[in-house]
């Protein structure tokens, strides 16, 4: 099992930027792939980006290729998501998930994940 804390968010101007850290509990934080999925109001919940186990692949929707930054550090059980260039239509709840998936996977659905955060809420204004 892993519980999932995440925090960082904020409100921020337009072309600005905002790290969020996600922070899990467990020892065996390593062996999962971890993602990032976003909800705006009115919307369904879109998957933003995933790191495999290792750090060593990183893969991204086309809406934040290029803006966005995932990352991990095992030794502190803590996922990131780096935005720059922040846009308006950038505003939702974040939230980290957790999957227990092969080395190789790269996640990108709801269901593919077991374990998820709160949220934290990202608002960029004009």
């Amino acid at each position: 099992q892993v519980q999932l804390v995440e925090s960082g968010g904020g409100l921020v101007q337009a072309g600005g930027s905002l790290r969020l850290s996600c922070a899990a509990s467990g020892r065996t934080f390593s062996s999962y792939a971890m993602g990032w999925f976003r909800q705006a109001p009115g919307k369904e919940r879109e998957f933003v980006g995933g790191v495999s186990w290792n750090g060593g692949s990183t893969y991204y929707a086309d809406s934040v290729k290029g803006r966005f930054t995932i990352s991990r550090d095992n030794a502190k059980n803590t996922v990131y998501l780096q935005m720059n260039s922040l846009k308006r239509e950038d505003t939702a709840v974040y939230y980290c998930a957790a999957a227990q998936t092969t080395p190789w996977a790269r996640p990108a659905r709801d269901h593919e994940y077991g374990y998820w955060g709160q949220g934290t809420q990202v608002t960029v204004s004009s």
